[in-house]
């Protein structure tokens, strides 16, 4: 399995990396701003990317749009110290089939 880390705090993104990388064994990238994540989820084919979302450059909210628009249906688990329900009432509905 292969896992897109996208935290700016490295401290957090290390250790994040270190338990997928050492537990179960997956083959983790990270960086730290949302233009580099964009970059890498296009020119990459990951399992799971994990995103925060307040970060440099793109925020976690563009991160996750512009990977929707493309028609990229890869698992996205959001990690945010965002409270406030407007910020998780302003993250796009999964479609129903």
């Amino acid at each position: 399995m292969r896992i897109l880390v996208i935290e700016d705090e490295v401290r957090l993104a290390a250790n994040i990396a270190s338990a997928l990388r050492e537990g179960p064994g997956f083959a983790v990238d990270c960086t730290e701003d949302g233009e580099t994540g964009l970059a890498l989820a296009a020119n990459q084919c990951y399992d799971l990317i994990i995103l925060d979302l307040m970060l440099p450059r793109v925020d976690g909210l563009g991160v996750l749009k512009n990977v929707r628009s493309r028609k990229d249906h890869t698992p996205v688990l959001i990690l945010t110290a965002r409270g406030e329900v407007v910020s998780k009432i302003a993250l796009p509905q999964r479609r129903r089939r």
